[in-house]
């Protein structure tokens, strides 16, 4: 947790100032058009986009613990680390508590750090999750969305991450395998960025995305190292400067570090927006903070987020054909929530119907539909 003694700390060696302005300048640097004949497709899962997304992340360490429909994330990655494709050290932990444990540990010291998990694996993180935002550590946590028990069920809901809406993580959710890869590459400069500093997880749906084999246009390792950089961290554990990380906070202290990080939380979209224009010149492909579908003239808007969005496209033109006009908002940031541009593109519609996969048992509406309201 960042203190006034550790950012005092942190100035004797970089300032502040100057990292900010290093980083302005990459931002404003020209990126071209990775060429056509320096793009591999593949048909790939989407947990195996993420994993091949996270190779070229230049990652320092990856720990997870295995779960469906998230396995294959992190079996692929430790296939990677046995060929020798990467240099990241993969730590095999005995539980998920402990894996994003040791997350917020190699973070701590400067290194540039990946997890997987979902379902009851990402419930069992929930402590360590507020560790993890609380000490702003920019973790990049690949999320397969899975119902929790009970009755137990293998299969895609968004219960889990709704769950840790409030845990101080960044949350993106990904329509497709292609989406879930560019995602993954951006998420570490969002979460990496000065002004952020924040964990992020980046959301598909478990087995419909996951473990389904789409078209995915891979770009060159060369350009992905690029666009992420090194990571530079803002204050880091060091035997030769001492100081500590995450220390006792009483009540008035305390909630100026919930102040700090969400105010952090409340400069994300800035930095999105940032790193997808980059993103974009260098692909051609941009996602925003939501997609809008055919909502222009729409008297009726189906609001959804992950791979129901798809579906919902293809009703709305079916629905189009027999005269109804009904377009599509398919969320990709929850949090935070874009209220401000989204009640923007909602303003002219008469009606919003929400589709979502989870419940808020006794509240007043579900977890997606209360953000709309």
């Amino acid at each position: 947790m960042l203190t006034t003694t550790t950012i005092a700390k942190a100035a004797e060696f970089v300032p502040m100032s100057a990292r900010l302005t290093a980083f302005e300048w990459r931002m404003s640097e020209m990126v071209s058009r990775v060429p056509k004949d320096k793009i591999t497709v593949e048909g790939m899962t989407g947990d195996s986009a993420i994993a091949y997304a996270l190779k070229q992340c230049d990652l320092d360490v990856v720990a997870a613990y295995p779960i469906t429909p998230q396995t294959l994330i992190i079996e692929d990655y430790q296939k990677f680390a046995a060929d020798g494709e990467v240099k990241a050290k993969v730590i095999p932990v005995e539980s998920e508590h402990s894996a994003m444990s040791a997350c917020v540990g190699a973070s701590a010291v400067g290194a540039r750090v990946a997890t997987a998990s979902a379902s009851a694996g990402l419930a069992l993180m929930w402590e360590i999750l507020y560790c993890a935002s609380g000490m702003r550590m920019p973790i990049v946590f690949a999320v397969a969305n899975r119902a929790l028990s009970a009755p137990i069920n293998i299969h895609n809901d968004w219960s889990d991450t709704y769950g840790a809406r409030d845990s101080g993580f960044i949350q993106l959710y990904c329509q497709s395998g292609q989406e879930a890869y560019d995602t993954t590459i951006m998420a570490f400069r969002i979460a990496e960025d000065h002004k952020v500093l924040l964990p992020i997880m980046v959301c598909i749906d478990g087995f419909i995305v996951s473990h389904n084999v789409e078209r995915v246009e891979m770009l060159p390792d060369e350009a992905v190292e690029e666009f992420v950089g090194v990571r530079d961290p803002f204050v880091t554990l060091d035997p030769d400067k001492p100081m500590t990380m995450g220390p006792l906070a009483l009540t008035d202290y305390y909630f100026e570090f919930k102040e700090q990080q969400d105010q952090a939380m409340a400069g994300v979209p800035e930095v999105f927006d940032k790193v997808e224009a980059e993103f974009e010149k260098m692909t051609g492909r941009k996602y925003g903070m939501f997609e809008a579908y055919r909502t222009e003239d729409a008297d009726i808007i189906i609001f959804t987020h992950s791979s129901p969005g798809g579906t919902a496209k293809v009703v709305a033109d079916a629905l189009r054909e027999k005269g109804e006009k009904v377009g599509v908002l398919r969320l990709r940031m929850f949090r935070p929530f874009p209220a401000k541009e989204i009640a923007e593109a909602l303003k002219k519609t008469k009606a919003v119907v929400v589709f979502e996969k989870a419940r808020s048992f006794g509240a007043p509406a579900n977890p997606l539909a209360m953000e709309v309201r």
